[in-house]
């Protein structure tokens, strides 16, 4: 099974959260605490995203309802997100 991350995904298609891989951001410096920034607004391994809006520009940013909350990624943020085989 080929990885997949939060970015892979349109509008409409959900999935489960497997873990983070900070590696994969294209920024280090942006990466260095990306972790534990999404962990404190609530990505947790096991919750179920789906992405409910994408930005009209190169489809940026995202928005995501995790749990009963919306929150609004950078793509760049969301391709460190690994996870499960999306479900539209």
């Amino acid at each position: 099974m080929a990885i997949k991350y939060l970015s892979d995904l349109k509008k409409g298609e959900e999935a489960t959260i497997l873990g983070f891989d900070p590696q994969s951001c294209k920024d280090v410096e942006f990466a260095r605490d990306l972790e534990d920034r999404l962990l404190e607004i609530g990505f947790e391994e096991g919750l179920n995203v789906k992405i409910l809006h994408e930005g009209p520009i190169s489809r940026d940013p995202i928005a995501v309802r995790i749990g009963q909350m919306t929150v609004a990624l950078r793509r760049m943020e969301a391709a460190a997100v690994r996870i499960n085989n999306g479900k539209s």
